[in-house]
């Protein structure tokens, strides 16, 4: 049960490698976009729920956010060994079909929009949408915590996420980070020599916080390229200086050459667990990141790249001294690409069989 495929990230890349493992399984989800579904998943395997009709397969699923989990618990699921929920807000609202029927909940995060009332403010549409967004956070709270204690297993894939199942859903949790295409995403050959350039790579949303890295590359007068596209392209585009580059979407090819090229990624946001700076360390590139969320995972501070404090400062000041004061050659490539490998998609799959496998036992 995957809650939604309207775009292509991080969690779509978690259920494309649970499709690798269990090629058979179908696939269940709100709505689908067939369009943004990855090239590895059949459509054939793939079910929708009522709401397909409305949503009628392509746009924005912010008009359906408050039927979702409805959509989600009425869907008839088939009477299987084994269900895994793929959350991030609604899937485990998933109702099983027979009590043999085991659950396990692989949480890329419970929503933060429901349980951290800052992941709401700033939400587009203004004051109306912010406060219709924090009502239904507080009437949903309860179903989300009830829901929570149905899964046999919980997965969490960072150890911030972790913290906050426990926090926020009373429950225990075992650590599985996210599959890492670790083949593709490799140095290049000969010594790819390092460019002037910082990179953020990702999407141009809210919680991520590009306009974080504008404003510190601004400040700092370092060359920055932003690579994603978002709802917050166009405003960024307007308050980058003229060492900051908006370049859009990028495929994956020209992605990996900028990791490849570029001085090192910033990750200015806290994130759930941040593929983006796996993948980069797998390109050899360093990472300056926010000492928080899943980069505590991720980055091993003075080896593969920098983390950074904002306690007694600003976000954009304190990314702006660490990007200034940056030094790519104290980072040994080596040992930069050796530590992405512990993320790689193998490991995950491995894993993964292993905590299923042993509930069946």
């Amino acid at each position: 049960m995957h809650e939604r495929f309207t775009e292509y990230g991080g969690s779509e890349k978690v259920v494309e490698e649970f499709h690798r493992i269990w090629p058979e399984a179908q696939i269940l989800t709100s709505v689908c976009d067939f369009t943004r579904l990855p090239d590895s998943i059949p459509p054939s395997l793939v079910r929708t729920s009522r709401l397909q009709h409305l949503y009628k397969g392509k746009g924005g699923y912010a008009r359906f956010l408050p039927a979702m989990p409805l959509a989600i618990a009425s869907m008839r699921v088939p009477d299987v060994d084994v269900v895994i929920a793929s959350h991030h807000a609604f899937a485990n609202q998933v109702r099983l079909a027979s009590r043999r029927t085991r659950l396990v909940c692989y949480v890329h995060s419970p929503a933060r929009w429901v349980w951290d009332a800052e992941m709401v403010r700033g939400e587009p549409g203004g004051r109306v949408a912010e406060a219709s967004l924090r009502a239904f956070a507080a009437a949903y709270r309860p179903w989300d915590r009830a829901a929570a204690r149905r899964p046999d297993l919980i997965i969490a894939n960072s150890s911030a996420v972790q913290r906050r199942v426990s926090s926020w859903w009373g429950r225990a949790s075992v650590v599985v980070h996210p599959p890492v295409d670790t083949e593709f995403y490799r140095p290049g050959d000969n010594g790819t020599a390092r460019g002037d350039f910082f990179l953020y790579a990702g999407r141009l949303v809210p919680y991520k916080q590009p306009e974080v890295a504008v404003q510190a590359a601004n400040h700092a007068g370092v060359k920055l390229v932003l690579a994603g596209d978002g709802r917050h392209a166009r405003a960024l585009g307007q308050s980058a200086g003229p060492t900051v580059e908006v370049r859009g979407r990028v495929s994956d090819e020209e992605l990996r050459d900028l990791y490849r090229t570029c001085r090192a990624v910033v990750q200015p946001g806290i994130e759930d667990f941040g593929m983006t700076a796996v993948e980069a360390q797998a390109c050899g590139a360093p990472v300056i990141a926010r000492a928080a969320g899943g980069a505590l995972d991720t980055v091993v501070d003075g080896v593969t790249g920098h983390l950074y404090q904002t306690d007694r400062q600003s976000p954009a000041s304190a990314l702006s001294e660490a990007m200034a004061s940056f030094e790519p050659g104290r980072y040994e490539r080596e040992g930069i690409v050796q530590h992405a490998q512990k993320f790689s998609r193998e490991r995950f799959r491995k894993r993964m069989r292993e905590l299923v496998e042993e509930g069946r036992q």
